[in-house]
């Protein structure tokens, strides 16, 4: 019995090859063979499935279960009409899906629901009409998607934005029915999407902002029209209407003005605030029609519709954008779009909006308290000046006595009277009895000479007749 149990464990977990299918290691090829079902039970070393050129007419659920390793699935070129809600679960690591040249009319966000890793994503050449706005959505790591050859007249732009499909850079539009295109929306794809965007052979109607969009893109070189520039073509309105090559005959678009700037993108800006204050970011620019529509870009992932049902936010009718309360989860890079639609022209706004903990204590300012203490600082200054900072200069110094005589000492502009000594003992003497003059400004004389005009100051004098005595007989033995 444990004998038996052993063996149908172990061969169910041996790699069984479908009959009539190529095995390899981790390669299963089973194109061309024939079949009309998912083939059950498959090796779940699969990492390569190939099961194209076949007659297979549905995916069910589960029909993947337990290939784990599994990351290209090639399913092209069969008579697949529906795809069951749980086909893919359980392959999360599938990054390259084709399913191009079907049968299947609708696509939507259940079919491929789960597949986070998917980079490659081919539906060509089916008979798709509708394509859900969420069918593209949670599948970030996108980065091409091809719908080419089936009979979509819309699709949904507005769910390709940078923060969701960072990583896409084609999706193959081209022989659809599309007939007029979501101005609005296009504008604000990436400019990585924008380049890879292609929609050549479509019904679209010859209109001006049609010829700007693809006007501007051949002029930036973007290889979705410049390596298709034959294929873009424009129905004209007529009885019956007519279709004329949109870039080779611009004499059909004399009347529209192409020259405009397409978008401008308006310089960073920073902001810095408080938490709890209340922020306004502006939109404002050189747009001012009433046809101008405004979109905000936040920098945390949730939708700005949610925040602005919270209260958290508003959003006016000038394209400003009020933040009630700032958080420091505000804190990032802000983008504003204007667009407007009749002109084909938008323009971008970004602010860098930075949050703080809190608002610095500013310190009071008295003016009149401020100016009495500098005047009061200022006169201290001078008295110091006036009396406390020594003389330097040589000919501040008394200059040396001399008999008799009166001495112009041109620094100071004073003349010192010193009384004769006849030895050294007598000069503290002489000194005691010195008599100062101060030189008064020059006068004219009458005869035009100058005269100096002397003020003496006399001290009070005590003689020592023994020292009178001493001059007296010397002057007279002179």
């Amino acid at each position: 019995m444990y004998i038996v149990l052993i063996l149908l464990l172990v061969r169910s977990s041996v790699a069984i090859c479908p009959p009539g299918c190529l095995c390899t290691v981790d390669i299963l090829s089973c194109g061309s063979v024939g079949l009309d079902r998912f083939p059950n039970p498959l090796p779940f070393t699969t990492s390569v499935l190939d099961l194209s050129h076949n007659r297979i007419t549905w995916l069910a659920a589960g029909s993947l279960y337990g290939l784990r390793r599994l990351h290209s699935l090639h399913m092209s070129h069969n008579h697949i009409s529906l795809l069951s809600p749980g086909a893919f679960h359980n392959i999360s690591s599938l990054r390259y899906l084709d399913l191009s040249s079907n049968k299947l009319q609708v696509v939507g966000k259940h079919h491929f629901q789960g597949l986070v890793e998917l980079e490659v994503l081919l539906l060509y050449n089916n008979r798709i009409t509708r394509v859900e706005s969420n069918t593209l959505v949670g599948l970030s790591n996108l980065r091409k998607v091809y719908f080419s050859l089936n009979q979509l007249t819309d699709f949904p732009f507005f769910t390709v934005r940078k923060h969701s499909h960072p990583n896409l850079v084609t999706l193959d539009l081209s022989s659809n029915r599309l007939f007029r295109l979501p101005m609005d929306d296009i504008v604000l794809l990436p400019v990585m999407v924008q380049k890879g965007l292609f929609l050549q052979n479509n019904s679209l109607e010859c209109d001006c902002s049609i010829y700007r969009l693809f006007w501007h893109w051949d002029q930036k070189g973007y290889a979705s029209v410049r390596d298709y520039k034959e294929d873009y073509k424009c129905l004209m309105q007529g009885e019956p209407p007519v279709s004329i090559h949109l870039l080779r005959t611009p004499y059909f678009f004399e009347n529209c003005t192409v020259g405009k700037i397409i978008s401008l993108l308006s310089p960073k800006a920073d902001k810095v605030v408080y938490k709890g204050e209340h922020v306004k970011l502006d939109c404002t620019g050189t747009l001012n029609e009433e046809e101008v529509s405004y979109s905000w870009t936040i920098p945390h992932q949730e939708n700005i519709s949610v925040l602005i049902h919270n209260g958290t936010v508003r959003l006016n009718q000038d394209g400003s954008l009020d933040i009630l309360a700032a958080q420091y989860t505000d804190s990032g890079v802000y983008r504003c779009t204007a667009v407007d639609g009749t002109k084909m022209v938008n323009e971008s706004r970004e602010v860098n909006l930075t949050v703080l903990a809190q608002r610095p204590v500013e310190e009071s300012f008295n003016t009149g308290y401020t100016t009495l203490v500098g005047c009061a600082v200022t006169l201290v200054l001078i008295l110091m000046y006036l009396y406390l900072t020594p003389c330097r200069c040589a000919c501040c110094k008394p200059p040396p006595p001399s008999p008799e005589t009166f001495r112009e000492d041109p620094c100071t502009l004073a003349s010192i009277f010193t009384a004769p000594s006849t030895a050294d003992g007598l000069k503290a003497k002489s000194q005691a009895d010195r008599h100062v003059a101060f030189l008064e400004p020059l006068i004219a004389g009458r005869n035009g000479h100058s005269k100096a005009a002397f003020v003496v100051e006399h001290p009070i004098v005590q003689w020592d007749m023994e020292t009178l005595t001493v001059i007296k007989d010397r002057n007279d033995s002179e």
